[in-house]
């Protein structure tokens, strides 16, 4: 995602990336940066609740908006209501995908 806001900012416009991987983006050199600690695939927030998630948004577009130095960053100051361990697990499918499956058995296997 950096590399795509780097190349959009080339285009004259500009860019924040809402990442739950900011140190990630930081070094891929995004040009502005929202780093929150959700679980992945919730970068604006639990589903249904409007609040986080416009808290979320407002808070991109004020970096958006006020942040003229490249590679600005800022953390979001909201914990996930529920405990990540917890949240990781509820995202997880309940069959694991293929490659998931391999990794699992050759992490089981004697060496």
């Amino acid at each position: 995602m950096p590399v795509l806001a780097r190349w959009i900012e080339a285009a004259v416009i500009p860019t924040v990336v809402v990442t739950m991987m900011p140190a990630v983006a930081e070094e891929r050199r995004a040009p502005r940066i929202v780093g929150v600690e959700f679980p992945f695939g919730h970068a604006f927030g639990m589903p249904n609740d409007r609040v986080m998630q416009r808290s979320v948004l407002e808070l991109a577009l004020r970096v958006l908006a006020g942040a003229s130095a490249f590679g600005t960053r800022v953390d979001l100051d909201v914990e996930w209501p529920v405990p990540m361990r917890e949240a990781y697990k509820a995202w997880q499918p309940k069959v694991p995908s293929p490659i998931v499956r391999k990794m699992l058995e050759a992490r089981q296997s004697p060496a």
